[in-house]
């Protein structure tokens, strides 16, 4: 199972988070290899942003697909206070120095702020003209906000897992509509759902591992691409293996039992 971008590109459903990644030199080395562990096992998505350690993130990302740059789709984010038209660019710019690239596959807004999204999204489209992305999308948009955007984005990332379905009942239909995918931020609850023994019991039935249950239920549709956070080779790895994965009908109504949808539209929900 594939995810298409508006725009065009191809990507396997499941990428490589980096949120927390690089905040400590100890763990600097072994994150690294995670990475690259994912993209060896063909994950495609590394998700950033210039938040994230305050650049660290980019800076250990850039070293990690140093020489592998065109097997990556590489994502990162802009501030909301950084959204006018000059901070885009100069944002953009640090990020690109900071990942060692001359391009972003694609350019989020990281939450809606102060910040006009026609100004954002026209600087949007003049790094577009300039080469030095080559989308844009937008992270954290419910569909009040994506109904006063600009039409163009290619994503919406937003927090969804089992616990967090509130997109399911107004957003996840309205960007099917549009044509455009959802990227599934902390989809493993920042590894609490891996603590849960009623998905531990269902995803042995299964012979998964509760992450690689969790990943499959979260890209089951087919139009939400994952990106768990990547912090060891061996997580690397057992993430990739989720590729491809489809649940029985039986467990996915399990999952629904033990965490049953809202019935109405909920506030959407940030980490």
């Amino acid at each position: 199972m594939s995810i298409r971008f508006p725009h065009g590109p191809v990507v396997p459903e499941i990428g490589i988070g980096t949120w927390f990644v690089g905040d400590e030199p100890a763990r600097r080395d072994g994150e690294i290899a995670a990475i690259r562990a994912g993209l060896d096992a063909g994950l495609r998505v590394v998700d950033t942003a210039e938040m994230y350690g305050d650049g660290r993130s980019e800076d250990l990302v850039g070293e990690a697909i140093a020489g592998r740059r065109d097997e990556v789709f590489l994502v990162s984010k802009v501030l909301p206070y950084n959204a006018d038209a000059a901070g885009v660019r100069r944002a953009a710019h640090g990020s690109l120095t900071r990942l060692g690239t001359d391009r972003l596959d694609l350019y989020l807004l990281h939450w809606r702020g102060g910040v006009p999204f026609d100004e954002t999204v026209s600087a949007f489209e003049r790094l577009v003209a300039d080469g030095d992305i080559l989308s844009w999308g937008v992270s954290n948009l419910d569909p009040d906000d994506l109904a006063e955007l600009p039409a163009g984005a290619a994503t919406d990332q937003v927090l969804y897992n089992p616990i967090r379905r509130g997109p399911e009942v107004d957003l996840l239909p309205l960007l099917r509509g549009l044509g455009i995918p959802a990227m599934a931020y902390s989809p493993l609850e920042q590894a609490r759902l891996l603590d849960h023994p009623a998905l531990a019991d269902l995803a042995a039935s299964v012979d998964l591992t509760t992450a690689q249950l969790v990943l499959a239920w979260v890209v089951r549709s087919g139009d939400v691409l994952a990106i768990p956070k990547a912090g060891s080779v061996a997580h690397a790895q057992e993430n990739a293996a989720a590729l491809g994965v489809a649940l029985p009908a039986d467990v996915l109504a399990e999952i629904d039992r033990i965490f049953p949808a809202p019935r109405h539209p909920v506030p959407l929900e940030m980490l």
